[in-house]
């Protein structure tokens, strides 16, 4: 069989991270990026590939097995991810929650009418904390589940802080409550609001001249950001900024607590974290493993939209079943 031909549309740090992804999967191969700049302005890492305008991306329909679509969930996806369906099968990172269901149909639509295949919302969460919702919640059907993010960046409250008058740089950073946390290991299933479960940690370089207490308050006051949290603001330098806050980590944590046997009277806990020095970089390593799910699934006649609860966990994997039998059951 001939190596899983592979798109990607968007060249931010998501692209360049399915680019290194698709370096470490023998049994795929860049086929192409397409990008909204200039092409001749973007220095790929792969050699012998080219950067194509995105809009000229339907006259390589066919060398190309499967798109990974890179651009943001808030504008990007919502438009390129049911376009781009028309002319291959796609796969995307949509994380809106709340849009999900809206997001599958356009693309479920735009598949049918063209009979490609799409998996959509596809990442850590939504994604891999997904998969373990519907296991624990399948297992344990009494109980209560619980979704700690963090201690991570948030790139879009650190953008709404990047905002305020007199800010120069900043970041946030999401942290899970340790003793919320500990309240749901010990089985006592607490009601949690907003601000027990999370605090928010802003670090941020002001402009010179600038009124610090009045950025702080802005920060704190911001409403669907920060008013809902205990949030804490440090003013540092740039230097400090620079050598400090120069990656993107993220993670978090799926909780189940669960209750079994007669009477219901036996505490189980099902716990899955994640710890990832590289947001972008880890949900890349994800598309490109369900790339090759997809272009499995296609083979064998899938059509439409599906997500990850939809594709068998060996459709992952480049190890042949008798492998996968032997190695990892």
């Amino acid at each position: 069989m001939g190596k899983i031909r592979i798109g990607i549309a968007g060249y931010g740090n998501l692209g360049k991270g399915v680019e290194m992804a698709i370096r470490q999967n023998d049994d795929m191969e860049l086929a192409g990026v397409f990008t909204r700049r200039a092409p001749e302005s973007v220095k790929l890492a792969t050699p012998g590939v080219k950067a194509y305008r995105l809009e000229d991306a339907k006259d390589m329909k066919d060398q190309i097995d499967v798109m990974i679509i890179c651009g943001g969930s808030a504008t990007d996806l919502p438009k390129q991810t049911p376009e781009l369906a028309k002319y291959f099968d796609v796969i995307d990172s949509f994380d809106t929650h709340a849009n999900i269901p809206q997001h599958f149909q356009a693309v479920d639509e735009a598949c049918r009418a063209n009979g490609n295949a799409a998996l959509i919302s596809v990442g850590w969460d939504p994604g891999l904390f997904s998969l373990n919702r519907i296991y624990a919640e399948s297992i344990l059907p009494n109980g209560k589940t619980y979704t700690f993010w963090g201690k991570g960046v948030s790139q879009g409250h650190s953008d709404a802080i990047r905002r305020i008058p007199g800010v120069k740089r900043g970041i946030q950073y999401t942290v899970p409550v340790e003793d919320a946390m500990e309240q749901v290991r010990s089985g006592k299933q607490p009601e949690l609001t907003t601000r027990q479960k999370h605090t928010r940690e802003c670090f941020v370089v002001a402009e010179e001249g600038a009124d610090l207490k009045e950025i702080e308050n802005s920060i704190k006051t911001m409403k669907n950001y920060f008013d809902e949290y205990d949030t804490t603001v440090n003013f540092i330098t740039e230097e400090e900024f620079d050598a400090v806050h120069n990656k993107m980590p993220h993670g978090g944590f799926v909780m189940r607590s669960g209750m079994t046997g007669d009477g219901e009277k036996t505490h189980q806990m099902i716990e899955y974290s994640l710890k990832l020095e590289s947001n972008p970089e880890f949900t890349s390593s994800v598309l490109v493993a369900y790339a090759r799910a997809l272009k499995r699934m296609k083979d064998e006649g899938a059509v439409g939209c599906k997500t990850v609860f939809d594709v068998a966990p060996a459709y992952l994997s480049p190890l042949s079943g008798e492998e996968i039998r032997a190695h990892l059951l």
